[in-house]
């Protein structure tokens, strides 16, 4: 396990305020984008739904194509701002997540994009697990009235650095995703996410401090600002979780841009201190990475 992360790298999480207006919330992020830059963030996070107001009634509105790619400007104004905000600012951007049409199968998706220091698209997740919960008398949200769910398991190589892996938001709850993750070599999570403020409280730091203690690598959360004129309330507190489940930093609930350093060595001793890699009876239990 030793050289998960070849190099200390700094991650900046952006916890941006967004609004209806989509150009000008492209426009705001590639400021935000551009700023966490001139601080020595090398890898950029966005959070879930960046471009747009969260929720089904807005996914169609807001939704864009992306295949086949590279889509056009005119298909997907997100994808090419994604691009360009990589490339001017030389980091790794995680796209947070948009709204997806497949006009092919007209699905919908909630898709996050990943693009190199080049503006090369690296990789794109489709959201895999699908937030459809009932919470009497607190929330009631179906993704499932709109949203198709993903099919893949979304690890990318970033090569001075090691490799990641991106989920979104309720993918963070099945831990056997995170698993397979960290067993092929990851050393960090990444979920764009919008917990509100019912599911936050309870279980948003929880579910980041749970994983990364299950997997002795780092987690990073990275929520919307909360905006309580919004019909959906995001819980906000982006944060990043060390490989000994220790949230290292966390925003507030306002818009902030909140910076953590990375380094391989804290995934090392927490593994050599507590060693469950080594530990683990795979002739008891199965292992979850093993596939079918």
């Amino acid at each position: 396990m030793a050289g998960l992360l070849k190099k200390p790298v700094k991650l900046a999480l952006i916890q941006l305020a967004s609004g209806a207006d989509k150009t000008h919330n492209l426009s705001h992020a590639r400021e935000k984008v551009l700023s966490a830059a001139k601080e020595g963030a090398n890898i950029i996070v966005l959070p879930e739904c960046f471009n747009s107001p969260y929720g089904c009634d807005y996914f169609p509105k807001y939704a864009e194509t992306l295949l086949p790619s590279p889509p056009t400007p005119e298909q997907s104004p997100s994808f090419h701002a994604l691009s360009s905000m990589a490339a001017e600012t030389r980091t790794y951007l995680v796209g947070g997540s948009i709204p997806e049409l497949d006009t092919k199968t007209k699905k919908y998706y909630n898709t996050s994009l990943t693009f190199s220091p080049e503006g090369n698209l690296l990789a794109t997740h489709r959201k895999v697990h699908l937030f459809d919960i009932d919470i009497p008398g607190k929330i009631k949200f179906k993704e499932s009235d709109i949203l198709s769910p993903g099919n893949t398991i979304t690890i990318l190589d970033l090569l001075e650095y090691g490799k990641i892996a991106i989920a979104i938001c309720y993918d963070i709850r099945f831990p056997e995703l995170a698993m397979i993750a960290a067993r092929r070599g990851c050393f960090a999570l990444i979920y764009p996410g919008a917990f509100n403020t019912t599911t936050g409280p309870l279980h948003w730091k929880l579910q980041g401090q749970a994983r990364a203690m299950d997997n002795q690598l780092y987690v990073a959360l990275c929520s919307p600002a909360r905006d309580m004129s919004a019909s959906y309330h995001a819980y906000g507190h982006s944060l990043v979780c060390d490989p000994m489940a220790k949230v290292v930093v966390e925003a507030g609930e306002e818009e902030e841009v909140v910076f953590a350093e990375l380094r391989g060595e804290e995934i090392e001793s927490a593994r050599n201190g507590i060693p469950v890699y080594t530990q683990r009876r795979f002739d008891v239990y199965p292992d979850v990475a093993a596939g079918p």
